[in-house]
């Protein structure tokens, strides 16, 4: 972007000769910049060729003799020099091409003058008055070029002075992209590494990171730039948790991967990952355990339009499937996901079906399943967001438990192989009917794979995942982007996270390893207090947080009470009794669950209740049915508190009788 000044503009007044000469250079028209080089050039070829014969033959040579060589100089290098290419360039964006250039174009432009010289014979030693002539144009034409981009490219005074944090290829690279550009003018280098620390690249002193203090304080610089594309998680939290304390914008470049692949450039800044704030390393995964159940196979998602249902098949057509079949509810988000989908598809040759459907209706779910011989079956259509699901008691019944009961029968009827069903933390000692729902779910699963052995069925239960659709991390961002204020429900909740690629490369690998009715738990590594998260985000923005002792602050976090039904913490376990599998963040749980002739009468109940639409009644067959479940509020949804006029908790004296729980 260039800028210009209007003469009465009161920020001119402020700027210096050379800012001013620079903004007017900028200014001209292409053509009046090359009348400019070519005036420019004419006079440099002229004194070149008076210097090169001044420094070898002194005063011996007549005026008229120096008056030709230096006429032939012009006559012959500006053609040259033109048809080279110089005058079409942007001065201040040549890099290597401008050395090549100026050598091809000063080496011809010399052999023909000591040709010249020499048939004229207006010199005694031609052959060494070319090499001098090469010597010192070759240098005035380099020269004046980088000089004058030098001075255009840091002469902006218009660009915000940054930072860049890493002082290996990565942080050179974009150190001469930033030079070459409008928007960023880096004045800093920071580096870890000591052996380096007092040595220059591109110009700029490389800083240990004890003096990064100073150096905002001194410029007034607001932006760091992480130039450390390699660098692991860890390290990041590391940096990050460093740089926390200043009040500075922190960016990065793509990841090393993106920058090898050609997917990103390394002068594409974006705001740095939410994921690096957590410090925690994904473990590679296991190629075999991804493939195990996808390659050559056909497989269906479920859910494919949503967070977690998209991310898998991104990943499963990487994964060699003969055919991936999206089964999703939505138009809208069935449309998106095949569209992003569908080049990649026909790239790896892999068939892509898009098909509407509901997980509720299991005629749907069998035909689907028998036309395309479906082998593995990825269940991710569920209700997730706990508020949503409150007040919609029956929806969530039908889609988390209905939808897989329904999903997994068909699965039996059509022969499929592996059924993995995606879970949630809050399964566990449910107090939200999503959660009780889920678990419903998870113990229908188990119970079946007690009667049916030819569909191995499994479960893989995790926390939430950064970035996906209602997470905090989105809201945050948008929350600081608007000035605030950061709503964060309570002080001390605690969350677990996993990034959205993690998440789906741990289902695949989990669903492989299935031996029938598993529950596989993740680790999520530590748990996150949601407080600190959204302060480290709006550190991360250049932004500090407003309360008490910092009055002045630009952002404010309010914190609005637990929603209903949310808990303050989340846990993974049912129980103690876990064991380790092949991959170290995969764990196996044994838990028990009710027999399917309990699970199947209760689901009975449950449709009669919903066909009734007898809220109370649906409520108390959750409360008996699922273990742990623990409501911290009454029925919240929307249309019994309209009709009642009441949030008063349910009576649950009357229970559903069961005979027996499965371990």
């Amino acid at each position: 972007m260039h800028t210009s000044i209007k003469s009465g503009d009161s920020k001119s007044a402020m700027l210096s000769p050379v800012q001013k000469l620079r903004i007017r250079i900028l200014g001209l028209s292409g053509g009046a910049k090359q009348v400019v080089m070519l005036v420019t050039d004419s006079v440099g070829y002229l004194t070149c060729a008076y210097a090169s014969a001044w420094l070898l033959f002194g005063d011996t040579l007549s005026p008229s003799v120096v008056a030709y060589l230096s006429i032939a100089a012009v006559l012959i290098g500006i053609p040259l020099t033109w048809m080279i290419g110089f005058y079409h360039s942007v001065v201040r964006y040549m890099g290597v091409d401008l050395f090549v250039a100026g050598a091809k174009s000063t080496a011809v432009s010399a052999m023909l003058m000591g040709v010249i010289a020499s048939l004229a014979g207006l010199v005694t030693a031609p052959g060494r008055w070319a090499i001098t002539f090469w010597a010192l144009s070759f240098i005035y034409l380099v020269g004046s070029r980088f000089i004058a981009g030098h001075c255009l490219n840091r002469g902006n005074p218009f660009r915000e002075q940054v930072i860049v944090y890493g002082a290996g290829e990565s942080g050179a690279r974009l150190i001469q992209a930033l030079f070459n550009g409008d928007d960023f003018l880096p004045v800093a280098l920071i580096d870890d590494d000591a052996s380096v620390h007092g040595k220059r690249v591109c110009g700029l002193e490389i800083h240990p990171p004890s003096h990064i203090g100073d150096l905002i304080q001194e410029a007034g610089m607001l932006r760091v730039l992480l130039a450390l594309p390699s660098a692991s998680r860890r390290q990041r939290r590391e940096i990050l948790e460093r740089l926390a304390e200043y009040p500075v914008h922190i960016q990065t470049i793509p990841e090393f991967s993106d920058l090898v692949t050609g997917k990103a450039r390394v002068d594409h800044i974006r705001d740095v990952d939410v994921a690096d704030l957590l410090g925690r390393d994904a473990v590679p995964p296991d190629g075999k355990l991804l493939r195990a159940s996808i390659d050559g196979k056909t497989v269906m998602v479920t859910g494919a339009g949503g967070s977690i249902g998209a991310e898998l098949c991104r990943q499963i057509l990487h994964l060699g499937p003969k055919c991936l079949v999206l089964f999703e509810i939505s138009e809208i988000a069935l449309y998106n996901i095949e569209k992003e989908l569908r080049s990649q598809a026909q790239a790896v040759n892999c068939e892509l079906v898009a098909l509407l459907g509901s997980v509720h209706h299991q005629n749907r779910a069998r035909e689907v399943l028998d036309t395309f011989s479906v082998n593995t079956v990825y269940h991710a259509a569920a209700y997730k967001h706990v508020p949503v699901v409150e007040g919609n008691l029956f929806e969530g019944i039908h889609n988390n438990i209905f939808g897989t009961l329904h999903t997994a029968m068909a699965a039996i009827e059509a022969n499929v192989e592996t059924f993995v069903l995606i879970s949630t933390d809050k399964a566990v000692s449910p107090t939200s009917v999503m959660g009780a729902t889920k678990r419903f779910a998870e113990m229908t699963l188990q119970a079946l794979q007690d009667r049916h052995s030819s569909v191995r069925f499994c479960m893989v239960r995790f926390g939430n995942v950064l970035a996906s659709s209602g997470s905090v991390v989105p809201l945050f961002r948008e929350q600081i982007r608007k000035g605030g204020p950061v709503t964060v429900t309570h002080r001390e909740i605690i969350r677990y996270f996993m990034t959205i690629t993690e998440a789906a490369q741990l289902v695949i690998q989990a669903g492989a390893m299935a031996k029938g009715g598993d529950v596989f738990v993740l680790d999520m590594g530590k748990p996150v207090k949601i407080q600190n998260l959204a302060k480290r985000m709006i550190h991360l923005m250049g932004l500090t947080v407003r309360d008490e002792k910092n009055p002045d602050g630009d952002i404010e976090i309010e914190y609005t009470g637990l929603r209903p039904a949310e808990k303050l913490y989340e846990e993974l376990l049912i129980g103690t009794d876990v064991s380790g599998t092949q991959h170290p963040r995969i764990m196996r749980a044994k838990e028990e669950y009710l027999d399917l002739d309990v699970l199947e009468h209760l689901a009975d109940e449950l449709k009669a209740a919903s066909q009734a639409l007898d809220r109370d009644r649906a409520r108390r067959i959750l409360l008996d049915s699922v273990s742990g479940y623990e409501p911290s509020n009454g029925i919240d949804d929307l249309i019994w508190l309209s009709q009642r006029g009441t949030t008063d908790d349910v009576d649950s004296d009357t229970v559903v009788d069961f005979p027996s729980k499965r371990a």
